[in-house]
């Protein structure tokens, strides 16, 4: 307790010489800036991931069902009824999911078509991301009726289509049953006429550049598969509940042979890019306090210098070696302290006030920006690890301060 109440005296009195002053601010701002800028750059890495959340869950749902083995299933529809009971479920749609050729034209590229049905299962449809036309489930080209086409912007854009065309696009793939007569390879293809109802925007490359939705009636016609068979369930849950018990019940219903993905593990690939980037930035950011940390040593041996005639009188006095030691041990952890603690204050003030206020901007052209600010969200958790990386850094700096103690008399 004493070398505490020594450590704290020398930490916030004038010090006799001016460099001293000056370079023990220095250590504690330069902690301060490293800490600080940990939990700001964190908490916009959380930002991101909520983000990519939001324009995700415009398309994708809370829950997909998908078979552990093979690629479809029978009797989706029933299930997905069944599902629908479940407390906490909105809604359940089976859904089917292939690739296919699009065809429009003299333009044509492979696509993933998704089929679902919206209005018999009570889904929600791609309105809130349509930028051009509007859902449909037929759509007309001409005196002919089509199955109705939602196109991502990229397939748009690389084939021309546009809601309202006069002419129909066509979707081809490959026959499933039957045999195949190698003297009419066209054969070997089906095809299924569209009409293009609306082009939809996401702001995620996975789903702008080659999506394509239709009826899921009609993609089953096309890649012939009965009327009940799916390769999935999308499963929506109602505002506030718990997706891990809802989760669990899905998973009881469905048994052993079913995977039950969150939209984390729906986008893995999209999630495991922000988390392995926020934690190698923490990682960085880390290695530049431990930096900023070393000056801390310097300014302990300084100090050692300075303060030799008042440690000789605490020898004096009766004062142990180690006793006097232990001073400079916790001089070294109170600079670390200090600074981390008031770096951690400044990066969650920063911190909230982004998140609630916006204060910086992206630049650009707002109209052409999915969001105006720099996405942040505050992580308590974060928060509490910065705190004991900044504990641990400052256990570390007090035992290098023993390096500059072993000489005092």
């Amino acid at each position: 307790m004493l070398a505490l109440r020594i450590a704290l005296r020398y930490l916030f009195a004038k010090k006799s010489h001016r460099a001293v002053n000056v370079i023990s601010v220095i250590s504690l701002a330069g902690v301060a800036v490293a800490t600080m800028a940990i939990v700001v750059v964190l908490s916009v890495f959380n930002g991101f991931s909520d983000l990519a959340h939001t324009r995700l869950g415009r398309i994708d749902p809370d829950f997909k069902a998908v078979v552990k083995v093979g690629k479809v299933f029978a009797g989706a529809d029933s299930v997905a009824v069944a599902l629908s009971g479940i407390e906490g479920v909105a809604w359940a749609s089976p859904t089917l999911q292939e690739r296919a050729l699009l065809v429009a034209g003299d333009a044509q590229m492979p696509v993933r078509v998704t089929g679902s049905d919206p209005g018999a299962y009570g889904a929600p449809d791609l309105s809130p991301v349509i930028i051009d036309g509007a859902y449909a489930m037929e759509a007309h080209v001409g005196a002919d009726t089509l199955a109705a086409a939602q196109l991502s912007v990229g397939v748009a854009l690389h084939t021309g289509l546009r809601p309202g065309g006069m002419s129909a696009a066509v979707l081809y793939a490959p026959r499933r049953v039957g045999r195949i007569n190698p003297a009419n390879p066209a054969a070997a293809y089906r095809r299924l006429p569209v009409a293009v109802s609306a082009v939809f925007q996401i702001d995620q490359p996975e789903y702008d550049n080659d999506c394509v939705t239709v009826p899921l009636d009609a993609l089953r016609r096309l890649l012939e598969y009965r009327a009940d068979e799916a390769s999935a369930i999308d499963i929506g849950l109602e505002p506030g509940a718990d997706a891990a018990r809802v989760a669990s019940d899905i998973g009881a219903m469905l048994g052993d042979g079913f995977d039950v993905l969150s939209r984390e593990r729906q986008q893995a690939d999209t999630f495991r890019m922000i988390s392995v980037e926020k934690w190698i930035t923490f990682l960085m950011l880390v290695f530049i306090l431990v930096v900023a940390s070393f000056n801390i040593v310097s300014t302990l041996s300084l100090m050692v210098i300075e303060k030799r005639y008042d440690m000789a009188t605490l020898r004096s006095l009766g004062a142990s070696r180690s006793t006097v030691r232990r001073v400079f041990i916790a001089e070294g952890w109170l600079i670390t302290a200090v600074g981390g603690l008031v770096g951690i204050a400044l990066g969650v003030g920063l911190s909230l006030l982004q998140e609630r206020f916006g204060l910086i901007r992206l630049d650009g052209d707002p109209a052409a920006l999915s969001v105006e600010a720099y996405p942040v969200r505050l992580e308590w958790g974060d928060v509490g690890m910065v705190l004991a990386t900044v504990v641990v850094v400052g256990f570390a700096i007090a035992q290098l301060s023993r390096l500059f103690t072993r000489k005092i008399d």
